[in-house]
């Protein structure tokens, strides 16, 4: 009798090995991989819980046969959500939603189950908790459709075939790493089985034209645990981000099919669950310390909606050899380079000095845009005088120390004329493509450095602030 053949795959990323090994050599995960008996195919995997058998030649259409004009996308009642997915939930799309553990992934899922089941049938499907525990959730949410059913197993094969023979409108799974195929031989959570599940449920929801929310885990380093070709096997991949211990929760899409990647939407968890934040501008500046130096508003761009973030820097004299530099939410190898600009052009000094820098409100600023409100910030701090509170700047600093155009700027200056802001610093090259009296705030243009630094020390003497001068 043939020896049954042994191999062994890394559970972080799928590779596959003849025998054992302490670290994965294509990812570089330890003590990752795992033995892996061989994989019973059988027909209800491959079909995907599909039971008809309809040739390839029946299915071939015409791109021009093809409607659109019905309507396929559900309205989840919640707004924040319908723009990060690109104007609702599209029929027979497939939807991974991850984030860390107490984030409010199954929160904001049970809180569409109440709009939804007004006029559609949700299937909810936990492997994680029992129905008395998701009932105490739904009565702490107000949620009280009676339109909403609940199945709590773990068999993938079983929930295809149950949502095949149900058909209901909207399906939601929570989670895809405890589901399992009892013809596989690996445990729930593994790279075939989350691999195998994700691609059985991926087939019903576009037999079936049923929409399905799959929860996913994360891993440490903030991916989606996982093989990484359920990602690509899913329509959309949306990441809730955000500290659990504040309120402020940010939804992200990092894939999307049906949509822009690059919109976003911002809740706020309360005691009854998520509440959309309408205005996100108006709540991370709320709060905002006045009078204080190391402080300076820069609006960011996150798809088509402007935000308005605080920036904070601080820097303090160093008892370490080699002073620290600490980055959260900006660039980490940005804050050497913006640094060194303002050592070397501007002539000020940070080598035996500690630098800290913060986005407030947990948000991320990636875009060069928020380079000039950065160098602000660090030399209001350096000099331990504050900004005006009706000061905001954006633009892009180069190495010899210019600030170079960026693009919205329309939507920026709007969004601060919105909220009060008196002054906007930008370049000077985009404010000569303005049109000035379009707006009612005050627009410095600034070619480098030197030039904005001028500007809020007058902007300092006309209110009578205490700003150095350089």
């Amino acid at each position: 009798m043939a020896k049954t053949k042994i191999r062994y795959e890394c559970t972080a990323c799928g590779a596959e090995y003849p025998k054992w090994n302490g670290r994965c050599a294509a990812c570089g995960a330890w003590n990752s991989i795992e033995e892996q008996l061989p994989t019973v195919s059988t027909p209800t995997a491959s079909v995907a819980g599909t039971k008809a058998s309809v040739s390839a030649a029946a299915q071939i259409r015409e791109l021009a046969d093809i409607s659109t004009n019905e309507d396929i996308r559900y309205d989840t009642g919640i707004g924040e959500l319908n723009r990060v997915l690109g104007g609702g939930l599209v029929k027979g799309s497939l939807v991974l939603l991850g984030g860390e553990p107490g984030i409010g992934k199954s929160t904001l899922l049970l809180q569409i189950c109440q709009f939804l089941g007004q006029s559609h049938s949700v299937l909810y499907v936990s492997g994680e908790e029992s129905a008395r525990q998701i009932k105490l959730r739904a009565q702490r949410l107000g949620v009280d459709t009676e339109s909403l059913y609940l199945l709590t197993i773990t068999d993938a094969e079983a929930i295809c075939d149950t949502i095949t023979e149900t058909e209901p409108d909207v399906v939601i799974v929570d989670s895809v790493q405890t589901l399992h195929i009892n013809s596989m031989n690996s445990g729930a959570g593994s790279v075939p089985q989350v691999r195998e599940c994700t691609n059985l449920l991926m087939h019903t929801a576009k037999a079936k034209e049923i929409p399905i929310f799959l929860v996913g885990h994360v891993t440490k380093e903030g991916s989606i645990a996982g093989p990484k070709v359920m990602e690509h096997i899913v329509d959309a991949v949306l990441i809730f981000e955000g500290d659990r211990y504040q309120s402020c929760r940010v939804l992200r899409a990092v894939k999307n099919r049906f949509g822009s990647t690059n919109e976003i939407g911002v809740f706020e968890m309360s005691d009854h669950g998520l509440r959309e934040v309408e205005n996100p501008s108006a709540m991370l500046l709320e709060g905002r310390p006045l009078g204080v130096s190391g402080t300076c508003v820069c609006c960011m761009m996150e798809g088509s909606r402007p935000i308005l973030a605080e920036i904070q820097a601080l820097v303090s004299k160093s008892t370490l050899s080699a002073p620290r530099r600490t980055a959260t939410g900006f660039d980490y190898n940005r804050v050497y380079i913006l640094l060194a600009v303002l050592e070397k052009r501007m002539g000020l000094f940070f080598g035996a000095l500690d630098v800290y820098l913060n986005i407030v409100g947990g948000f991320r600023l990636d875009e060069p845009a928020g380079d000039l409100a950065v160098a602000l910030s660090l030399y209001s701090s350096l000099m331990d005088k504050p900004i005006g509170e009706t000061v905001m700047a954006f633009g892009e600093v180069g190495l010899g120390g210019e600030i170079r155009a960026v693009s919205n700027a329309a939507l920026r200056i709007q969004e601060a004329e919105r909220l009060g802001f008196t002054l906007c610093i930008l370049p000077k090259q985009t404010l000569r493509t303005l049109q000035t009296e379009r707006f009612h705030i005050r627009l410095e243009g600034a070619a480098n450095l030197k030039e904005a630094f001028q500007i809020l020390e007058r902007e300092a003497k006309q209110s009578k602030s205490p700003i150095a001068s350089i």
